[in-house]
């Protein structure tokens, strides 16, 4: 029994000595002392002994084992300790090497410019609303005086969705239902998309901004109008920038006008950014029409207000001298990548 407690003691070391993966290790500490391995068979022989030499076995092969379990456990760490430090090794890092910079993004030019409009409107009183861009056809365009047979219907192509819904043409819609939630004074721009069938050009897309503003209380007249036109139009061009009412037509507002600011290219002496007129167009607006006022629960005979419409996009394109609207909408990263 002792030279066989020898021989598999002197096996094991020889073939520990050679292991060099923790697999090979674990198949060796299987064979050895596992639950079929070599010393758990002696054990189980003993029954062929005298009893008397028994305990005497068992405790040499409990020995042996201990003395054994101890050689494995000391080639594990031995092992463990080796992967690390290659490990360390092969991942090494050279901290002085320059690093990689990090591309950051930065705000899309209309988003750029849309921050500047709030930021010009919110000292002023202004709050910031927002409607939904699937709209009924009430809210786009019954509730503002636009009824089913209204011809100026035709200036705005419309995308449907059936008969009662459509993509919203205006953010107008907005100020209809703040109109019905809220009791006068009110003062608040709807930012957001709005949608016309319009074929796709320079100038033209099918998908564009409005940042329209609504103000309603007592007393409101075409000089608080102007005031406040005159005041954004400094604040976002210059404070040189003149601006000029021309009367026009809209269904909501009556009287209504097109509003234009000196040309930013040539400071109103006239050029090709303006065709020699010294001006450019940038929004419409005017007083509320009485119908609407009434339609949405508010007395025109006791109050009155002023609306306008901001056209976003075009802000955009005059402001940066973006030559083609498209690029607004093709995510051409060489292009959004000059407004960081």
């Amino acid at each position: 029994m002792q030279e066989k407690l020898n021989s598999i003691k002197n096996e094991t070391l020889n073939a520990l000595a050679l292991v060099e993966t923790l697999p090979e290790l674990e198949a060796l500490r299987v064979k050895v002392t596992g639950k079929k391995g070599q010393l758990t068979e002696l054990l189980h022989a003993m029954g062929s002994l005298p009893a008397e030499e028994r305990p005497k076995v068992g405790q040499m092969v409990n020995l042996l084992r201990n003395e054994l379990e101890q050689a494995i456990e000391q080639k594990e760490a031995a092992l463990a300790e080796h992967f690390k430090q290659q490990r360390l090794l092969e991942e090494a890092l050279d901290v002085t090497i320059p690093g990689t910079a990090v591309k950051t993004g930065g705000l899309h030019p209309l988003n750029i410019v849309l921050e500047d409009l709030i930021n010009i409107f919110l000292p002023m009183g202004f709050d910031v609303v927002d409607g939904p861009e699937i709209e009924t056809d009430y809210y786009n365009f019954q509730a503002l005086n636009l009824p089913q047979d209204h011809p100026a219907r035709d200036m705005q192509d419309t995308f449907y969705i059936s008969k009662n819904l459509l993509l919203r043409t205006q953010t107008s819609a907005a100020q209809i239902r703040t109109m019905e939630n809220r009791k006068p004074p009110i003062r608040i721009i709807c930012p957001g998309r709005v949608f016309r069938a319009d074929e796709v050009d320079a100038t033209h897309s099918p998908v564009f901004h409005q940042v329209e503003g609504l103000v309603v209380d007592k007393g409101i007249t075409m000089c608080d109008l102007k005031g406040v036109l005159d005041e954004f139009a400094k604040q976002l061009y210059g404070p040189e920038t003149q601006t000029k009412f021309r009367p026009s037509f809209f269904p909501f507002t009556e009287p209504s006008v097109e509003v234009d600011v000196t040309c930013g290219e040539c400071g109103g002496k006239g050029c090709r950014v303006c065709k020699g007129t010294g001006w450019i167009e940038i929004l419409g607006a005017g007083m509320v029409h009485p119908s609407v006022l009434k339609g949405c629960g508010i007395d025109p005979t006791e109050y009155s207000g002023f609306a306008f419409g901001i056209g976003l996009d075009r802000i955009t394109t005059t402001r940066y001298k973006i030559p083609d609207m498209r690029l607004l909408f093709e995510n051409d990263l060489r292009f959004l990548e000059q407004f960081k």
